[in-house]
């Protein structure tokens, strides 16, 4: 199963100032497409910081390192520059980028939005990308998104508002995302435990997890008082979406046998 880990970049979410929703958002995302993701970090707009990681993803082979943060026009936004640092090659400025950048700023002159069309170094600074890079439309703002492979695994570096991350990644970015992490599909099972307590079905849930292997389960305690039981759900990933929901209709039945169950 392809893996995937996930860089946030932003001193304002380490600070609190800003939730980071990108990250929840995109686990989501990610778990949709049938893929699974291993790691998430946040860290500081610190391009010593930010290489480390890029670098560490790739000793660890994952598939798809998502990057979120930091390619906008102030000096702080440091992400690409660390990323160019960790695949070895020099910033440039990448035509299409300026291309993409200029039509944005052209189209928000002629409504109004901003005072001038003309391509500052600030925002010429969004066009500036690792050699080895591409960039993606943005459909929603003005930094592209960027796409590189190094040593096996493919890099995103994806805006940090969460408009334009959504907007990209459930747009142009769909044929980068598919290339890397192939076809999937993952499907979850939901069942309710008739009991209170955890403790006393977490000898079931051990000897069920053990016997399928290939099946997540998990058991979600809400409160001894009542009535309402505990849910517990299954979850699996896989190519083929029948073969998936065979292997949970099996861990479910197993539990079944094991413990009384009622339909949530």
């Amino acid at each position: 199963m392809p893996t995937v880990e996930i860089l946030a970049v932003g001193n304002e979410l380490l600070d609190g100032v800003t939730r980071d929703t990108n990250t929840h958002w995109l686990c989501q995302q990610i778990t949709r497409l049938g893929s699974r993701v291993e790691r998430a970090a946040l860290v500081r707009d610190n391009p010593v910081a930010i290489a480390g990681e890029v670098a560490g993803a790739c000793l660890r082979h994952v598939a798809l390192l998502l990057v979120t943060g930091g390619l906008g026009p102030t000096a702080d936004d440091l992400t690409l520059a660390a990323v160019a640092q960790a695949a070895g090659v020099p910033l440039v400025e990448n035509p299409m980028a300026r291309r993409m950048v200029a039509d944005v700023y052209a189209d928000l002159h002629r409504r109004g939005a901003v005072a001038f069309p003309e391509l500052t170094p600030e925002r010429l600074k969004m066009a500036r990308l690792p050699g080895c890079a591409t960039p993606i439309a943005n459909p929603v703002g003005a930094a592209p998104a960027v796409v590189l492979h190094l040593r096996g695994t493919t890099i995103v570096c994806l805006p940090g508002v969460p408009s334009e991350l959504k907007g990209i990644f459930t747009g142009p970015l769909q044929p980068v995302l598919a290339e890397a992490l192939g076809a999937g599909v993952a499907l979850e099972r939901e069942v309710v435990v008739a009991l209170n307590d955890e403790s006393a079905m977490a000898p079931a849930l051990r000897e069920v997890a053990s016997r399928h292997p290939e099946v997540y389960v998990k058991s979600h305690a809400h409160r001894f008082e009542g009535d309402e039981g505990i849910r517990v759900t299954f979850s699996a990933r896989g190519a083929r979406p029948d073969a998936v929901s065979r292997l949970l209709d099996a861990a479910v039945a197993d539990l079944r046998a094991r413990l009384p169950l009622r339909e949530p």
